[in-house]
């Protein structure tokens, strides 16, 4: 296939279609991404830093138009595709102010007359993103890599490429140098080519485990630094002490956000069993309230999926936990739409042969387990091949704290669902991922980290 095609998941019709770059495109792209470098390096972070306060004007003028892009393109209920766009503005604004402290040369005290590290960037990095959160997963990266002073060759999901396009207008308006941010169509075989090249210094992938065990391999085996972040099936703890009523809202609405499509949403949801009964009973009374439809119109809560293949991934884990003993306390009814929706899902009594709970369930999908006690939560919880993020409710702090510190998660949300925040480190470990996204942990990860020591 010589073309990328955009399908909206709503209607199932065409957006557009869009050309592969060829070799020579491609390469064209690379060399401008070098050239480019060789300047934008020299700027100061003052300098660099006005080109992305554009960016966020850019942003923030076109944003119901950009958020439209979103939801025609990926299916994304549109309060919630404007609420990305503004994300987007919150986290470049903190980098635009923020950066040139972040990476300051840090004095230290040595054996010689002075000593102190400093931060150089260290040229073209490739980004390959995915499609759920088109705009934020890239620039909430971007925003920091470019300030420091490398530049970016975007290899977006091949379901957004308007996404991807509209990206790079945003920066073409921005005034920002040639070459500082590219867009190139590419299949994903052929950015396995470009991490092998000798003019790509590191690369940044969210995405499958699967794919991050690809591109670690060709990373390590040509010696380049990769930030990986590859999903989870992330663990929502609700303890007998605790605010059910209100761990049962955030529960829902972190579930079924964006269709459920979230690397951090709630995907296993662990209930001490005296709690059990209450929670359920909130937690179907609020999937109840949402309302699933056209993702353009204002009050829609829940729209379509993403696109054929997370259809037919999400029916399967379904299927299967179904067969195996799983009970379904709710499957919403879709019948009446003709696009990729799938019915809103809760099933109860999951057990650990189930797909449900050992794979990622990206879709609308809730898979609740019960727990004994705190100890089993927590033995649940780390019962993963993943390590993103985790959920703990619990009143009693020091508790909460002491089983924050057990669960093998890269990051923790304590009665609440834990948000990216550009001034913490994201990120997660075990099959989750390598390295760091976003605070002064995500500039450092492609930046040369030089001690210099002289008498």
């Amino acid at each position: 296939m010589n073309k990328i095609v955009s399908i909206n998941p709503t209607t199932k019709t065409v957006n557009g279609e869009f050309s592969y770059h060829s070799k020579k495109e491609t390469d064209f792209c690379l060399k401008n991404a070098i050239n480019a470098f060789e300047s934008w390096k020299l700027k100061s972070i003052n300098e660099r830093a006005s080109y992305l306060r554009n960016v966020s004007k850019v942003l923030n003028r076109e944003k119901e138009a950009l958020a439209t892009i979103i939801t025609i393109e990926m299916g994304k209920p549109i309060k919630q595709s404007l609420n990305e766009i503004e994300k987007c503005i919150q986290t470049i604004d903190y980098f635009v102010e923020n950066t040139e402290n972040l990476i300051s040369p840090i004095l230290k005290e040595s054996d010689s007359n002075k000593s102190y590290i400093c931060f150089q960037p260290i040229g073209p990095i490739l980004f390959i993103k995915p499609w759920n959160f088109p705009f934020w997963q890239v620039l909430s990266s971007a925003s920091y890599t470019i300030i420091s002073g490398n530049v970016i060759l975007l290899k977006h999901s091949n379901n957004v490429p308007m996404c991807s396009k509209a990206i790079e207008e945003i920066f073409k308006e921005s005034g920002i140098p040639d070459g500082v941010f590219q867009t190139i169509m590419v299949s994903g075989e052929h950015a396995s080519r470009l991490i092998s090249s000798n003019e790509i210094k590191g690369v940044s992938f969210t995405g499958s485990d699967y794919v991050g065990e690809s591109i670690a391999e060709i990373s390590g085996r040509f010696l380049k630094k990769s930030v990986l972040e590859l999903g989870g099936s992330d663990p929502f703890i609700v303890l007998e002490n605790s605010d059910v009523e209100k761990a049962a809202l955030f529960a829902s609405n972190a579930r079924f956000l964006n269709c459920g499509q979230v690397c951090i949403s709630a995907k296993r949801i662990i209930l001490e069993e005296p709690i059990k009964e209450e929670f359920i009973n909130e937690f179907l009374k609020n999937i109840e309230n949402m309302k699933i439809g056209d993702p353009l119109e204002p009050s829609t809560d829940i729209g379509p999926m993403a696109n054929e293949a997370q259809l037919g991934t999400i029916n399967n884990q379904v299927s299967d936990a179904l067969a195996k003993g799983a009970e379904n306390l709710l499957q919403k009814n879709v019948s009446e739409f003709d696009g990729l929706f799938y019915p809103p899902t809760v099933l109860a009594e999951i057990s650990t042969n189930m797909k449900v709970y050992n794979e990622e369930t990206f879709g609308p999908v809730a898979a609740l387990v019960t727990a004994r006690n705190e100890d089993d939560c927590i033995k649940i919880a780390n019962d993963t091949k993943f390590g993103l993020s985790s959920t703990i409710w619990c009143y009693d702090e020091n508790k909460a704290l002491r089983l924050a510190s057990l669960v093998e998660a890269g990051m923790v949300g304590i009665n609440t669902f834990f948000k990216p925040d550009p001034s913490m480190p994201f990120g997660g470990i075990k099959r989750s991922g390598i390295g760091r996204e976003l605070s002064k942990f995500g500039i450092y990860e492609f930046m040369n980290i030089k001690s210099i020591k002289h008498s």
